[in-house]
């Protein structure tokens, strides 16, 4: 019986006709610079919680809210600001969230008191809240469509990049400068980035080919986000991976502090490595689904599959061993493959999705990674090990990626149809010469 081999055709519409591949890698960096930026004025409060606690003598409650409310904005408001940037303008809106997000990080900076500290915040949560998506759908709309999983990978890899630079950088500037400084500093670079990046970034000039794609007959593009049942659980599977190592990145310098006796500071830059680990793997392990699934795209699914059972594996053996560096290391490999089906799933949404309506997919896959993993994952966790104790948790958690790796399995049943029904779909109209030929 032949096997039914995919073409390249199978991997969903491509975007990227008549854009210099110069001039994408420019787009790449500038969109990958503000995702950094995003990610260290995030983060660069986490630097500076002692000398806040000290001089306004808040409650561990209290700073923890100043974290949170940034993580809210961002899962309230994903969804609904993506698809206004779907429909009004990519690059307007990036540039519009990046000055907003900046401008909010100085207000930070200038904060007298812990009110407006907080309204300061929240406002970076605003602007923050669709970055991720948007920008993301940017980038697979210059590039080729067999290079989505690598670059998907690649820009999800900068928040983590961004979290730890976040951190360390904003870490040196308070402890030299002042934790204003440190705020301050974030804030010029992602305004310096903001600035530059519409005089470079144009709207015409990321899609001028796209005539080619559509006279679309789909009356409604919003359908493809839940009309197939790969897209469904291309969402599912990425959230319940991110589930594994979203739990470990963020239980990590707990277990460290309790089981490695390490101090607060040399258990964060373990964690960190860990961290950095686990960006490295995302594009290491999207750029070997790009490559091998040039001509069989559907081999992107069976590599996440691969993904999520081989972190199952190395994590388990990691926290069934005794504290020591064999366990690390087995951690940070484990931790590179688990975030390795980040490529893939992006790819997969972005193949099996209508590209005017991009932005929102992403969106709708953020939603499903922190409803799923990230948000899910370490509160239950938590829960787990006031039962049990966190080193028994971490022994369940990697358990979630055989959930994972099923999820991922339907998909790659139901891929070749929904993507067949999708091209169906996308076929151009007949113009008014072809009508004219067939009536002849």
């Amino acid at each position: 019986m032949a096997a039914y081999i995919a073409s390249a055709a199978d991997d969903g519409a491509d975007t990227s006709r008549g854009i210099p591949r110069r001039y994408a890698w420019i787009v790449f960096a500038l969109t990958f610079g503000l995702l950094i930026s995003d990610y260290m004025s995030r983060q660069v409060l986490n630097a500076v919680f002692p000398l806040l606690k000290s001089e306004w003598a808040l409650s561990d409650s209290q700073l923890g809210l100043l974290s949170g409310i940034v993580a809210l904005m961002v899962g309230l408001l994903t969804f609904p600001l993506s698809l206004l940037a779907d429909r009004f303008g990519r690059v307007k809106s990036l540039v519009l969230m990046a000055v907003l997000w900046s401008l909010a990080t100085l207000g930070c900076a200038l904060a007298e008191n812990y009110q407006q500290m907080f309204i300061a915040r929240f406002l970076v949560g605003v602007g923050e809240a669709a970055y991720g998506s948007v920008g993301i759908a940017v980038v697979v709309a210059v590039f080729p469509r067999d290079m989505r999983a690598t670059l998907a990978g690649a820009f999800m890899a900068g928040g983590m990049f961004g979290s730890v630079l976040g951190m360390a950088l904003g870490g040196v500037m308070a402890q030299y400068l002042g934790w204003r400084w440190a705020f301050a500093g974030m804030a010029f670079f992602g305004l310096m980035l903001a600035l530059l990046y519409p005089l470079i970034v144009k709207e015409a000039r990321i899609a001028p080919k796209r005539a080619h794609i559509t006279p679309c007959k789909i009356a409604r593009p919003l359908h493809t986000l839940y009309g197939s049942r790969s897209v469904i659980a291309a969402y599912v599977a990425s959230g319940l991976q991110l589930f594994v190592g979203g739990t470990v990145i963020v239980w990590m310098p707990s277990y460290l502090n309790r089981y490695y006796d390490m101090g607060t500071d040399k258990a964060g830059v373990v964690a960190a490595i860990i961290v950095l680990c686990s960006g490295i793997g995302m594009i290491l392990c999207a750029m070997l689904c790009d490559r091998l699934g040039r001509q069989r795209p559907d081999r992107k699914i069976s590599l996440a599959i691969a993904y999520c059972l081989g972190s199952c594996l190395l994590l388990s053996l990691a926290f069934a061993l005794p504290s020591g560096t064999v366990q690390l290391v087995l951690i940070c490999l484990g931790m590179m493959i688990a975030a390795g089906t980040n490529g893939p799933s992006s790819a997969m949404v972005a193949n099996l999705t209508h590209y005017s309506v991009h932005g929102t997919a992403f969106a709708t896959l953020t939603l499903a990674n922190n409803l799923l993993g990230l948000a899910t994952g370490p509160l239950i966790t938590g829960r787990v090990s006031d039962l049990i104790g966190l080193h028994a948790a971490f022994q369940l958690v990697p358990l979630i990626s055989i959930g994972a790796a099923a999820v991922f399995f339907i998909a790659k049943r139901h891929y070749h149809s929904d993507m067949a029904r999708l091209e169906g779909l996308q076929q151009p109209a007949p113009d008014a010469e072809q009508i004219q030929e067939v009536k002849l």
